[in-house]
């Protein structure tokens, strides 16, 4: 493999993210030389710091759009071993609102990409994919054999895109391109450290931070969106996994990678159960000792009812399984809060 101070050199786009921060640590702890590529669209470069405090070293990274190849020649000037392609735009309601916008980035920046991987004979790519992409399942839990369903919004369908171009690239890449499709189910939490963590710009997207700003004041009311799901409170179901578990599963996967040489396969991440958006609440409160301020909304575009992971595939292949507990995830995402509010 590509060395760099006799560490592999992992290219991480989308790096100074949520989950693409998180993984640059796991990767530096696991041996790896990772090199964040995030143009800061959907993050600050605050978050680098973070990073390089918590693994004691500087961190690579370019300021760079990942699927423009004039700008990601500086990163390529050096052999790469491997990648792990974060970047995209993640937000439902939005998608719902600029398809366009989805379409562009997520599928034409990760089709650029995936063609600057094969020019440069990069052999190994992890993808950041998403359980969006087996729409509204019949069958819980879902495994990697449950059929891809028609998206319930456009990042679904990015998601869904960006798979088979995956498919077809691999298969012109005659096995010079190993691909791991990871699935992701609903990460939440921060590292223990309070030094990195979900840091949404604007109104937050997705559940937990929403609700740790309006415990911490910095919002009005979470709004619950729906309790008329056919569910057992009404809410929707989702499988919460801790951030750092699912870091160390990227770390996983290019280590199968090594040994899978020129394989595609994909696989789901997450605890295997399912919490509603009702008992999520009440798990902060208990890990906490904080009241969770609340409404109830109306549904919200796109959402499907009730989803959550059939993780034994992952655990049987990578040798991974996540190990933290809702109660963790949630404490490790307000210690996150706190330390923001405090900044």
């Amino acid at each position: 493999m590509a060395q760099s101070n006799d560490r592999p050199r992992i290219l991480v786009t989308g790096g100074a993210g949520f989950i693409g921060s998180h993984t640059t640590v796991a990767l530096y702890e696991a041996g790896f030389h990772p090199v964040v590529v995030d143009d800061l669209r959907n993050s600050r470069e605050d978050v680098v710091a973070g990073m390089e405090r918590i693994i004691g070293a500087p961190v690579e990274w370019h300021r760079a759009d990942c699927g423009n190849s004039e700008a990601m020649a500086p990163v390529f000037s050096q052999p790469v071993a491997g990648a792990i392609h974060f970047a995209a735009d993640k937000a439902v309601g939005e998608s719902v609102e600029h398809p366009e916008k989805y379409f562009d980035n997520n599928i034409g920046g990760t089709a650029r990409f995936v063609a600057m991987l094969r020019e440069h004979h990069v052999p190994h790519l992890v993808f950041s994919s998403s359980c969006t992409v087996y729409g509204e399942a019949s069958q819980l839990p879902v495994s990697e054999t449950s059929p891809i369903l028609p998206a319930e919004s456009p990042y679904g369908y990015t998601k869904q895109a960006c798979e088979q171009l995956l498919w077809n690239a691999h298969a012109a890449a005659k096995g010079q391109l190993g691909v791991a499709i990871l699935r992701y189910f609903n990460p939440i939490g921060a590292h223990p450290s309070a030094e990195i963590g979900e840091l949404p710009l604007g109104p937050p997207a997705n559940l937990v931070p929403f609700l740790t700003q309006a415990v911490a004041g910095h919002r009005g009311p979470l709004t619950v969106f729906g309790e008329d799901y056919p569910t057992a409170d009404g809410t929707c179901v989702r499988d919460y996994l801790h951030v750092c578990d699912l870091a160390e599963a990227h770390v996983a996967a290019l280590n199968w990678l090594e040994g899978a040489k020129g394989e595609l396969d994909t696989f789901n991440l997450g605890t295997g159960e399912g919490s509603s958006v009702k008992e999520v609440i009440a798990s902060f409160e208990e890990a906490t000792g904080e009241k969770v301020p609340h409404q109830m909304g109306d549904r919200r575009a796109g959402d499907v009812t009730a989803i959550y992971a059939n993780p034994i595939k992952a655990k049987e292949k990578l040798g991974w399984a996540t190990k933290r507990s809702l109660k963790t995830c949630l404490a490790d995402a307000w210690h996150w809060q706190q330390r923001l509010s405090q900044s």
